[in-house]
């Protein structure tokens, strides 16, 4: 079902989208003292570690090892493989081991429970996708290609990351 069509009306969104094909929409979120899981500690659970720290979120690891780093940016890691009891009080997760089927897991029970998950595996199990961030003090700016275009989307926020350092 073509639901916004550029053929037939101009909008500065450009482009046809079916109902699954919307972009998705940009949403800044206050998570200080929110507690973030993040199943998985390897190098995409730590770039996302890293980017998630200066926002203040109490970040949960769940990895029985990982990337050293990944100490300094944890309020807690637990050592071990995931357990359900993990999602409990986290209002988000990030499913980033380098196994599918326990970011499948991850997803489902996410879903099951409302809380929106990103799995760094199978974008189709996304109820967001981790931006590009460019930030200079309290202005940020994050970056999709709606999980059509990874390398569009770092490119952009590199460029951004770029003009801000010039300001």
């Amino acid at each position: 079902k073509r639901i916004y069509c550029s053929r037939n009306c101009s909008s500065a969104f450009g482009g046809c989208f079916t109902m699954t094909e919307y972009p998705y929409f940009p949403l800044f979120v206050n998570l200080s003292g929110k507690k973030i899981l993040i199943v998985g500690a390897g190098s995409i659970a730590l770039r996302r570690a890293e980017t998630l720290a200066p926002f203040g979120a109490e970040l949960i690891v769940t990895a029985p090892e990982g990337r050293p780093e990944m100490e300094t940016l944890a309020a807690v890691w637990n050592r071990r493989r995931f357990q359900e009891e993990d999602l409990e009080g986290a209002v988000l997760v990030l499913a980033a081991t380098d196994d599918e089927a326990v970011n499948s897991l991850v997803a489902e029970l996410c879903r099951e429970r409302g809380i929106p998950v990103n799995s760094c595996s199978d974008k189709t199990q996304c109820d967001f996708y981790f931006p590009g961030i460019a930030r200079k003090e309290n202005l940020v700016i994050g970056v999709t290609a709606s999980g059509k275009d990874h390398r569009l989307a770092a490119s952009a926020a590199g460029q951004l990351r770029k003009w801000l350092s010039e300001r």
